[in-house]
């Protein structure tokens, strides 16, 4: 949104609000409604302090932008960090409540926003990172994607809905975006050589996930805007209001079935069409790929040892584009964290050596339109910014929500976890480090890390013993999506998080040595199904010895004895 008139009103508002809260004439909890919906959260033992979620339209970010966020973290953050999410935004922590509206004015200067990055609204739309330079792509489905997310940010039809909306826009013929387990997941698709779209309806995470449905053969191009306003309608209409844990669109669809959900969007579509101008998208043209920097390649003479390292790199961490000549490459950022240097390191680098960035639903970036012939310069500027990781996608690339560190549903703190795999990757797993495996780990069962769609998911729990809590974590198996396609996890077992570590060492060990030639994990669990691997980590499982082991009482990545603090997370609001 680019209107600075509508921006600033907004931010006035909000600064309001804040100083009669802060008299103490507001009620706290109408101003977190307002608050949330600003992207703006609390922060556990932080109660002055917020956590604040900016979107990233479809996770296409300028260099200027990076800098921004690297502003940012440097005057409004304790930690000098932000958090890049699954849903391609970015995470502020620990930015006071009088300095709030400061922090939207300059996010505003670049063109960012946190409105509607919360609340019982349409969250920020994703779209797959290689849009628009994948090979196999039929078309670029960026333009549609652009559109819609501009229709969607502050238009009244969303602003109260049931519950919120998550849309996802996949290009490619592999899943991306991910795009089954979204409220409106959308895929491109030629019909007679027309572009046009497969919408699919009612995917989502969280304690039940449900795989999105198709909702008819094929969607034309001037339909796509009128099917999603149709959905949305059905759903505000109909949409569970009184019982939040069932008011997401995939509970409607349970609740009536998909054929009646099917033909009441059907319907509704013809009304939209009928009674509203402006929708029809045609055929938008691609959008015009900036030409890449010429700036001239040094050359650099590598050593055998450093050549190998490169060529690893490469393998893990570039992909060729449709573009001949050039390349996108994956920058691994630990965790999902990045230093205000590393924000600015990269914004540079980008200027240099390519044509866009991108951040990515696995908490990395995205540097496309680099030169294949730079490759090998952009690694050793990398390298200086601690962000030359390979293994991208691969077994060492964990995907984590940041969990207790900051929120309220959080049990466990999967940084600790995430950083111990790590390690075994170097020191354990290390023959299979770049192996195309997916750990993901949420530190509660809403799913926010997308335990249930990876090979090995984890979620934190918490088993008492005594009188006191063990953390431990519900290990899942199997998980995968294709495109219009869900497979969630098998549970597996529980086991503390102390012992989390050993049972990923086991599962990885065990699938390596008894899988049959290229077998992938997830047709290896549909194979030897749930018993042998939970033979193999059901010495780990035993909770009830915390008492003689005192070190199951403490989180992973901590040295303070657990407490169980989970409460209401707002993002339950």
């Amino acid at each position: 949104m680019r209107d600075t008139a509508i921006v600033e009103a907004e931010l006035r508002h909000l600064e309001t609000q804040i100083e009669r809260l802060e008299r103490g004439e507001l009620d706290p909890e109408l101003f977190k409604k307002l608050r949330l919906q600003y992207g703006i959260y609390s922060m556990r033992r932080a109660p002055a302090a917020y956590m604040v979620r900016v979107r990233v339209p479809l996770g296409i970010i300028t260099p200027e932008q990076l800098e921004a966020f690297a502003d940012a973290c440097d005057t409004f953050t304790p930690t000098h960090t932000c958090h890049l999410t699954t849903r391609q935004d970015a995470q502020l922590y620990g930015v006071e409540r009088h300095r709030v509206t400061t922090l939207l004015r300059r996010l505003a200067g670049v063109w960012l926003t946190t409105r509607e990055a919360s609340g019982n609204v349409v969250r920020n739309v994703t779209l797959c990172p290689w849009a628009g330079v994948a090979p196999d792509e039929p078309f670029d489905i960026t333009p549609y994607a652009q559109a819609v997310s501009g229709y969607l940010l502050r238009n009244p039809l969303t602003q109260i809905l049931p519950r919120k909306v998550k849309v996802a826009f996949e290009g490619c013929p592999t899943d991306h975006a991910r795009i089954a387990i979204h409220d409106i997941g959308i895929a491109a698709a030629l019909h007679k050589g027309q572009p046009g779209f497969r919408v699919y309806v009612g995917g989502g995470l969280g304690p039940t996930p449900r795989a999105a449905q198709l909702l008819e053969p094929w969607t034309s191009a001037e339909y796509l805007l009128p099917t999603i306003e149709a959905v949305l309608r059905v759903f505000d209409r109909h949409g569970e209001r009184k019982n939040r844990a069932r008011a997401r669109l995939k509970f409607l669809v349970e609740q009536l079935g998909w054929s009646e959900v099917q033909r009441r969007v059907l319907e509704e579509r013809q009304i939209v069409w009928a009674t509203q101008s402006g929708h029809a998208l045609t055929a938008l043209n691609a959008c015009p790929t900036p030409q890449p920097t010429r700036r001239p390649v040094p050359s650099i003479h590598l050593d055998g040892v450093r050549a190998k390292t490169i060529e690893r790199w490469l393998a893990t961490n570039a992909t060729e584009q449709q573009q001949p000549g050039f390349a996108c490459v994956i920058v691994r950022a630990p965790c999902g964290d990045m230093t205000s240097a590393q924000l600015r390191g990269v914004a540079q680098l980008a200027r240099e050596y390519a044509n866009g960035v991108r951040l990515t639903n696995e908490q990395n970036l995205m540097l496309r339109g680099v030169r294949i012939k730079a490759c090998a310069v952009l690694y050793e500027a990398l390298k200086t910014l601690g962000l030359a990781e390979p293994g991208s996608r691969r077994l060492m690339d964990v995907t984590r929500c940041p969990g207790a560190e900051s929120c309220l549903s959080a049990i466990t703190s999967p940084r600790g976890l995430a950083e111990a795999i790590e390690r075994l990757c170097r020191n354990g797993l290390s023959a299979w480090a770049d192996a195309p495996l997916s750990i993901k780990i949420s530190g509660c069962p809403n799913s926010c890390g997308h335990h249930h769609i990876a090979d090995i998911g984890f979620f934190g729990v918490a088993l008492k013993v005594g009188q006191r809590h063990v953390p431990c974590y519900q290990i899942l198996v199997g998980g995968r999506t294709a495109v219009g396609q869900a497979t969630f996890g098998q549970r597996l077992a529980r086991v503390p998080a102390q012992r989390a570590p050993e049972a990923i060492k086991r599962i990885v060990t065990y699938y390596f040595e008894q899988r049959q030639p290229e077998e992938t994990f997830a047709a290896f669990v549909d194979r030897v199904g749930l018993a042998p691997l939970q033979a193999v980590v059901q010495d780990l499982t035993d909770h009830t010895d915390a008492a003689r082991d005192p070190t199951l009482f403490v989180d992973l990545g901590t040295t303070e004895p657990f407490e169980l603090e989970a409460g209401k997370g707002e993002c339950a609001e």
